[in-house]
């Protein structure tokens, strides 16, 4: 009963996370929600002026100073201009598939902050010919309707160029334990920074849980919020791609639903994003053995998460990734494992735990040679 009520708990804040506005630089709908779980436990607690939320929990020796990281910020679409006959054309805000966006219910955030819902239009079948018919439709010949009539009346409504717009969705439960929604990149590694971060006991070292603003754009709040904190060590929580589906060959899939969280081994194109501390990817395994968490290794051949910004912070920073697999990445219908989450939630806590101003020492610290 115990363990059903702490999987309850954490769907309730994963569905209220993941449901939540917070397109790339309009983050604030989704701080002040993370702010509320924050400020019962936070010894200390403040937002930046990128709007970065940080926290803190001071250990029983202070040291080393551990970075908990996510990313709060979810990709979405942008008013470019409103025709006259009151259809909105639209933008990219990070990394969309065009495909996936016709037929789509979306909300547009108004300035008064209320949230405006419309439909992602393109043209229908009945009046397209040959090549036109079978071709997938671009950004560029989409728009949104929102039922207006002229673009006085979507401008009265509060809506305008620059209006950020996300997708209207709400996290739901699927067979098997597994849940879609949106924005579960990275809501998700919120939740589960979230509950590692609140539930971590006798621990010796200070742990700064950053929740941080327009990973999505650029990996940009966080390079602040790296150089402000200046960390011993670093470990970002995220999701990861899942292609577990028909048609993938085995060795391209990635990862596995269901399977464990990950470690990462790498990531980026050609290894170019992170390549991990390999002291910290080694205790990380040492503990799942340990704790008996099911986890995978995986190697991402395209994309990154903010922890190649956090491990190139002045002096450099020892980091590693804890992902969640995850499939349909950047589209409105992203399905994860709860069980993985929570997985991966128990290992970073063991690891928030584990790390002590011995290990550190042994393992991480710098060592002078000479002079």
């Amino acid at each position: 009963m115990e363990q059903q009520a702490g999987i309850r708990e954490f769907l309730d804040m994963l569905k209220r996370l993941s449901d939540a506005f917070g397109v790339s630089g309009f983050e604030d709908h989704i701080r002040e929600i993370v702010l509320d779980f924050l400020e019962p436990v936070a010894d200390e607690l403040w937002v930046d002026s990128m709007g970065n939320v940080y926290a803190v929990r001071k250990g029983g020796r202070g040291e080393p100073k551990i970075m908990l990281d996510a990313h709060m910020d979810e990709i979405g679409l942008m008013v470019r201009h409103i025709e006259k006959n009151g259809f909105i054309r639209f933008l990219p805000v990070g990394g969309w598939v065009d495909y996936v966006l016709p037929g789509q219910r979306v909300r547009i955030l108004a300035d008064d902050g209320s949230l405006v819902r419309g439909v992602v239009g393109v043209l229908p079948p009945h009046i397209l010919q040959g090549e036109e018919r079978r071709k997938s439709p671009s950004i560029e010949e989409m728009w949104i309707d929102i039922g207006a009539s002229s673009r006085e009346e979507v401008e009265n409504l509060g809506i305008r160029i620059g209006s950020p717009i996300d997708i209207d969705r709400e996290l739901i439960v699927l067979q098997g334990g597994k849940v879609t929604g949106k924005s579960l990149d990275d809501r998700a590694g919120v939740a589960i920074a979230l509950e590692a971060f609140r539930n971590v006991e006798e621990h010796e070292s200070t742990i700064v849980l950053t929740i941080t603003v327009q990973e999505e754009t650029g990996l940009k709040g966080v390079r602040p919020a790296a150089y402000t904190i200046e960390p011993d060590l670093a470990i970002e929580l995220d999701v990861t791609s899942a292609a577990d589906v028909p048609g993938v060959p085995e060795y391209k899939q990635v990862s596995k639903v269901g399977a464990g969280p990950i470690i990462k081994v790498a990531d980026g194109r050609a290894a170019s994003g992170l390549l991990p501390s390999r002291p910290l990817l080694k205790l990380l395994e040492e503990i799942a053995s340990e704790e008996g968490i099911p986890y995978q290794r995986a190697v991402l051949p395209g994309g990154t998460t903010n922890a190649t910004a956090i491990s190139l912070t002045k002096k450099g920073v020892p980091s590693v990734v804890v992902a969640v697999p995850t499939r349909y990445l950047h589209s409105p219908v992203e399905l994860m494992s709860l069980n993985d989450a929570i997985n991966a939630a128990r290992l970073v806590k063991a690891a928030l735990k584990r790390v002590n101003r011995e290990w550190y020492e042994k393992n991480l610290s710098w060592k002078r040679l000479k002079g």
